[in-house]
């Protein structure tokens, strides 16, 4: 019995190239498929540009680590949140865990895909270390900069 014949015994029809090609087509039509599903997904979500010049940025990545090392050598903590009028608030502790008081707390406020307009926003002193402003309602990434004691700290988070 040839090979031919065994084959066609067993399965009742041959296996032949145009099987080969259907297999490899389909395949590659799932790979393709899945491939633009995926970035059209990934397109749809991604909120816009993360630097404007990606240049002018690697040119000033040394200054901002020298600035990152100065404030975690604060030791500053912030916490941030909504209050019960439906204000943003952020708290602000030192090192030792004392309230920061009579800072100026300054903040960008940036919904999270961009779906809404970026807002500068000023907070005010509500009692030691506790800085309130009106937000709208929403999910929103809060960039924040503390000055106080003539040293400057920024911290990121969001508030709900």
């Amino acid at each position: 019995m040839t090979q031919q014949s065994r084959n066609s015994a067993t399965t009742g029809r041959p296996f032949t190239g145009w099987h080969m090609a259907i297999i490899l087509v389909s395949f590659f039509a799932i790979v393709i498929a899945v491939n633009m599903l995926m970035a059209s997904l990934a397109s749809s979500t991604f909120g816009g540009v993360v630097v404007e010049n990606s240049y002018v940025a690697s040119q000033q990545f040394n200054g901002w680590l020298k600035q990152a090392s100065a404030q975690q050598a604060l030791g500053w903590k912030g916490g941030m949140a909504r209050d019960g009028d439906g204000r943003a608030t952020v708290s602000l502790v030192d090192s030792a865990g004392k309230a920061i008081a009579a800072a100026r707390v300054t903040a960008v406020a940036e919904h999270p895909l961009g779906q809404r307009p970026t807002t500068a926003i000023v907070l005010h002193e509500t009692q030691p270390g506790l800085y309130a402003a009106p937000l709208e309602a929403g999910r929103w990434r809060l960039r924040v900069t503390v000055e106080a004691d003539g040293k400057v700290w920024r911290t990121v988070g969001e508030v709900l």
